[in-house]
């Protein structure tokens, strides 16, 4: 991992996300709607609370922001208008940037499988997502049986739909990688 800088973390945090963590007061609303609450080890609030105390890499090294499903459960519900998941993203986006990996391999391969879709593609392109994702892990067969069904019920597009204006997708990842750096 790279050395942390707190200063520099948490200048970073409020710059991606353009929020202070300062505005969660822990009234936990946000922990008790998450619909992965149950597979976390820790609750949505309390990465923020770790934030607040300057734990930034017990945050960084938590299973929960890997978990988090970018719902917006978590943000519809709070009373302060924190954009939880928008922070989530932005401690898992600094934890990359640290070299800090998820303790579930096959989580960050797919996290970072489906951004190389919406880079590529600016949406996520189903098809594209599953071989980048079997490529990265190497597991082939673990829900080969699930294909013939997906195709017949139209899940998996051979072709990706195109957004317009992919250049403005590349753009925003670019100005996102040298905020990481």
């Amino acid at each position: 991992m790279k050395s942390l800088n707190a200063k520099e973390f948490k200048k970073k945090l409020i710059s991606i996300t353009s929020q202070d963590p300062a505005l969660c007061y822990q009234c936990g609303k946000c922990s008790a709607g998450c619909p992965v609450r149950d597979f976390e080890e820790a609750p949505p609030n309390r990465i923020v609370r770790y934030v607040q105390l300057g734990l930034y890499e017990k945050a960084m090294t938590s299973s929960t922001i890997w978990l988090c499903a970018g719902c917006q459960t978590c943000t519809s519900r709070c009373p302060q208008q924190f954009d939880l998941a928008k922070f989530m993203d932005a401690v898992r986006e600094l934890a990359i940037a640290y070299g800090v990996k998820s303790a579930d391999k096959k989580t960050q391969e797919f996290h970072e499988a489906f951004l190389n879709q919406i880079e590529n593609f600016g949406r996520a392109y189903e098809m594209g997502l599953l071989i980048d994702y079997k490529l990265k892990s190497k597991d082939f067969f673990q829900d080969v049986t699930l294909a013939p069904s997906t195709f017949s019920k139209g899940k998996l597009n051979l072709l990706p739909h195109m957004v317009k204006n992919k250049k403005q997708i590349k753009k925003i990842f670019k100005e996102s990688g040298e905020v990481k750096k």
